[in-house]
């Protein structure tokens, strides 16, 4: 395991000669080699992969069971001077019993046995005629491949300083896997050795035991089974290698191939052990049960390895069209749901929505409409409200309008000019000095007329700022910053932006998707310091805080998963090659960090508002943080 908490492990599915032990052991050293020259800390191998699975009443005979052991001695000496465990699967004879192992080696020695514990004997499986259970077997050694190694089904291995279980194939599928035990007790990576023959939608759900048993147990798991040169008389292996990480697929091979195959994946142990820690009820129904730790193998300096993982540059945005409809439908109705029962609960049949022609407030638009449709209400009862002031521009303008008149709204029009005049005279203020007190009296008078207007119509008025905003800050205290209930405040930039134009490709006629389009595409500000000479937008938020795709991606790690600056900057850095340069990382990582901690005392005071994913920041519920934390760590570990 690296610095960051990265541990390289692979899935070999080699071809095998059936009852050709020697043959095998070539094919498992020549996968080893391949694994070894890419960094791999730990392989595993199919069941019974030494001897081949569908050896049937061969695996009675002597003979068999002696190339075995012999081949897991080679096998035992290949690995001398490999910094890498090999977990291979064969037959192993303790006293008269057969049980159906897997092997663990290290640095030519075989550091335990694992026998496996449910002996399937239903269908296509006969085991239980020439295997025994490991339920009942007493911790302790046995004599193997000429060393006297440890023999149970309760043995944990500390790869590079990370816990790792083994369980084999039927193990698996049964109520409760010995997985389950494993990592209650610190396992944080399972490997699995099968044998799967193929049957018609057998490997979808396959897929879905592997994701859901990495989902419960927080675990990545590891898992290889057989694949060509298994003996085709009735059963057909396809060759499965396949890699899940606290209930995600990451890495998986192809089925029904001649190839040999090496899957590799970088896996995360330190989120693993990260989300362990957050989420209490893991070790709730914890039981001790005994295990032996054997260790087996030294943690991986820093190194030009490759790195085998992909990392999400948007992870707030569906990776897929399909994820993509999937995932909007359900946040709109998220949002609508929570605001339908803020509506019910206070007796409103209005709502008040400041409209300025950008992104945050084209959603809550949009969100609002959505909800008093669902139920029954006019939408002459939404009020729309665009306020231009000393920034406003003829295309924001224009698409605000727009926007309105085709949703069927309230439209109204207020100018903030000259009452910001007004007060700018009142309290002093210079109106050239385009300070921050000329910034926010803006923001305030449009809340102020925003609140106003609900009192005199009996309405609420719908926050519209979003989650990366409140992030870093970026809102005019008691100005945007408020509202009666913010139907945005877990929605980061990043997933507004897709929102506005899903709405735009699904939900919209030709003129307002024209108008959703070009919301889209205008670059984000709050439009409070004057256009340039040619009346576009000279204030850009992005230039001003930084690209909100970063600091979308700095949130999501931070915050959902606990990683350090130095460990988000470089996710960043794989996630953003030929994107952002590591000079300019580092800048917006750092104004990150300062803005997230100086600006806590803002989100301390939010509204209500529903959460959509698994980041938020509502101080009732999410995140709790003392508004006066220093931020000097975070600062210091980057550096």
């Amino acid at each position: 395991m690296d610095r960051h908490g990265y541990m390289k492990v692979a899935a070999a599915v080699p071809r095998v000669r059936v009852a050709d032990c020697d043959c095998n052991a070539t094919r498992i050293m020549e996968l080893m080699d391949r694994a070894a020259d890419r960094g791999v800390e730990a392989v595993v191998f199919p069941e019974l992969a030494v001897t081949g699975y569908t050896c049937g009443d061969l695996f009675g005979q002597s003979a068999l069971l002696a190339a075995a052991a012999g081949a897991v001695e080679r096998i035992a000496r290949h690995s001398a001077g490999m910094n890498m465990v090999t977990i291979v699967g064969t037959p192993v004879a303790v006293t008269d019993k057969l049980y159906n192992c897997a092997v663990v080696i290290y640095d030519g020695k075989v550091l335990g046995i694992v026998p496996k514990t449910y002996i399937p004997n239903y269908s296509e499986f006969y085991e239980a005629r020439w295997f025994a259970s490991g339920a009942a077997v007493e911790p302790g050694k046995v004599t193997f491949a000429g060393q006297a190694v440890p023999f149970g089904n309760d043995l944990i291995f500390s790869i590079g300083g990370v816990g790792c279980g083994i369980e084999i194939c039927e193990d698996l599928w049964v109520p409760i896997p010995p997985s389950s035990h494993m990592a209650l007790n610190g396992a944080k990576v399972i490997f699995n050795l099968s044998a799967t023959p193929e049957l018609t939608g057998k490997n979808a759900y396959l897929r879905r035991l592997i994701s859901q048993q990495s989902a419960r147990t927080l675990s990545a798991y590891v898992y290889a089974s057989s694949g060509f040169g298994e003996s085709s008389t009735d059963l057909v292996f396809a060759g499965n290698g396949i890699i899940a990480e606290c209930g995600h697929i990451m890495a998986s091979s192809e089925r029904f191939t001649n190839d040999e195959q090496l899957i590799v994946a970088d896996i995360d142990a330190e989120l693993i052990g990260n989300e362990r820690r957050r989420r209490n009820t893991f070790s709730s129904a914890f039981e001790k049960k005994e295990y032996r730790i054997i260790p087996a193998g030294t943690a991986f300096a820093d190194d030009d390895r490759p790195f085998d993982r992909t990392i999400d540059a948007h992870p707030f945005v569906p990776a897929s069209d399909d994820e993509r409809d999937e995932h909007c439908r359900e946040i709109f109705a998220i949002q609508s749901h929570g605001l339908a029962q803020r509506l019910a609960h206070t007796g409103c049949r209005r709502a008040v929505i400041g409209i300025s022609g950008g992104l945050d407030s084209t959603l809550a638009m949009l969100v609002t409409v959505h909800t008093f449709d669902r139920l029954g209400l006019d939408r002459k009862g939404i009020i729309g409200v665009t306020m231009p002031g000393f920034g406003t521009t003829d295309r924001t303008h224009d698409n605000a309008l727009t926007l309105m008149h085709e949703l069927g709204v309230t439209v109204r029009e207020i100018s903030i000019a000259a009452a910001c005049r007004q007060h700018f005279a009142d309290i002093g203020l210079d109106a050239s000095q385009r300070n921050v007190a000329y910034e926010n009296s803006q923001a305030r008078e449009r809340t102020q007329i925003l609140m106003d207007i609900a009192n005199m119509e009996g309405g609420i008025v719908i926050g519209t700022g979003d989650m990366s905003e409140a992030a870093l800050g970026w809102a005019t205290y008691n100005g945007d910053h408020m509202s009666m209930y913010n139907v945005n405040c877990s929605v980061p930039k990043t997933l507004v932006r897709e929102l506005v134009g899903w709405a735009a490709d699904n939900e919209a006629g030709e003129r307002e998707a024209a108008a959703l389009r070009d919301i889209v595409a205008t670059p984000v500000s709050p439009e409070l310091l004057p256009a340039d000479e040619k009346g576009e937008i000279a204030q850009k938020t992005e230039d001003l805080v930084g690209p909100y795709e970063l600091h979308d991606f700095f949130l999501f790690n931070t915050i959902r998963y606990g990683f350090s600056p130095a460990k988000t900057a470089h996710l960043a850095r794989q996630a953003f090659a030929g994107t952002y340069d590591d000079e300019t990382i580092d800048k917006w990582l750092k104004v990150f960090i300062r803005r997230f901690f100086a600006q806590q005392y803002k989100r301390s005071a939010v509204p209500d508002g529903p959460k959509v994913g698994t980041v938020a920041l509502s101080p009732r519920g999410d995140w709790r943080m003392p508004s006066d934390a220093a931020a000097d760590e975070w600062l210091d570990s980057l550096e």
